[in-house]
């Protein structure tokens, strides 16, 4: 302090010195705040990226085991389609009931691990994203576009596409009842592609 300064000048000169210091320090408040911020949005973005990653190498390294499979699945179906149910043979329907619960058991298996199957039923609308028409023939059951049976029944594993269900269709002029758009909440994941060579098949169903 100057001979000329007074005590209430020094007093003010202080309270802004200390002033600008608070204002300061807010400053570098705010700066560090707004790091943290931002530091913890990638942490949480780098969690969510490492959580879908593990998520899709548990899905997919089944993918090729489950495909695999697919084959199985094809022939316990055809077995059971296909068995003499009328037989009057103990020795055939114990066998016939052995292949049925195999083909629940390997059923189950697959909806537990992610794997499930797309059937479609009878009117059913075909689905490019689901379906593969081989095929397409008049019918009076059902409306053009729908689905007259299925041939094959294809899967998708954890919302991707594995094999698209092969199905024959109403061609155009069939005269039966209107599709149906399938059970409600089907299809989550329309548009995901399917991962190998079968493809669902765009289908026109335009009078």
């Amino acid at each position: 302090m100057t001979d000329e300064q007074t005590p209430a000048e020094d007093t003010a000169f202080e309270a802004e010195d200390l002033a600008q210091e608070v204002e300061a320090l807010k400053a570098e408040v705010a700066a560090l705040k707004e790091q943290a911020l931002r530091y913890a949005a990638e942490a949480e973005n780098t969690k969510r990226r490492a959580e879908r990653e593990m998520n899709d190498t548990r899905a997919y390294a089944i993918q090729k085991f489950a495909r695999d499979l697919l084959g199985v699945a094809d022939n316990l179906s055809r077995a059971t389609a296909h068995s003499p149910k009328d037989s009057t043979d103990a020795a055939v329907k114990n066998f016939i009931v052995g292949v049925e619960m195999t083909e629940k058991e390997l059923q189950g298996a697959f909806e537990r691990n992610g794997l499930k199957k797309i059937d479609p039923t009878q009117g059913e609308k075909f689905d490019p994203h689901l379906h593969q028409a081989v095929m397409e023939q008049p019918s009076t059951d059902v409306a053009a576009g729908g689905v007259i049976t299925v041939l094959q029944a294809g899967y998708e594993l954890m919302g991707r596409l594995v094999r698209p269900a092969m199905v024959a269709v109403a061609a155009k002029g069939s005269t039966g009842p209107a599709v149906s758009e399938g059970p409600a909440g089907a299809n989550p994941y329309a548009g995901a592609a399917p991962d190998g060579d079968g493809s669902g098949g765009a289908f026109d169903t335009k009078a």
